[in-house]
């Protein structure tokens, strides 16, 4: 039995939702950019913007619940250091699942591409604006470096309280608490 207060289902559900989904589209995308020009890399593209837009709606939906549900409890027991540490990089996870799309948006616009979402058209083409495209590449290229370092750590924090400390952190995490 845990001494740790369980998280609702809606928690749990929109971390592993919005965790495989922003996994698999930042896999996607460095999959897709050393892929040669054409029009297949194209499609791919399409698909990659369309499913960082649907994870910037999941992700804002999950920040307004979190803001709404309040800060998540600290394990118990866990140094000040520890849990500072935890903060910061949930902060930033939470961040970064809104600046991705957001810059991969900004990086379309600036180029003039627009946005499409399976098809239909959110933001239409228009002219290229270089400032926005060069903001929006940079931000993406160096936030996905940023995100991979965030990710390997939150899944080595959890591996940490579930194998060395023997709490019940990633049970709670996956609703088995």
């Amino acid at each position: 039995m845990s001494n740790m207060l369980p998280l609702s289902k809606q928690t749990i559900y929109l971390h592993w939702l919005i965790a495989i989904s922003f996994i698999a589209a930042l896999a996607f995308g460095l999959y897709v950019e050393d892929l040669p020009k054409g029009p297949e890399k194209g499609e791919m593209i399409g698909l990659h913007k369309s499913i960082g837009f649907i994870i910037l709606v999941l992700a804002s939906t999950r920040i307004l619940w979190r803001v709404k549900e309040g800060a998540l409890p600290s394990v118990p027991g866990s140094p000040s250091w520890q849990e500072k540490a935890a903060k910061g990089i949930h902060h930033l996870l939470l961040l970064a699942t809104l600046l991705m799309p957001i810059s991969g948006i900004l990086m379309s616009v600036g180029g003039g591409r627009g946005l499409d979402v399976f098809g239909m058209t959110l933001i239409g083409t228009g002219d290229k604006i270089e400032w926005l495209g060069a903001i929006g590449h940079t931000t993406h290229e160096v936030l996905a470096n940023i995100v991979i370092a965030a990710i390997v750590l939150h899944i080595l924090g959890a591996l940490k309280h579930h194998l060395l400390d023997k709490d019940a952190t990633l049970k709670r995490m996956l609703g088995r608490d």
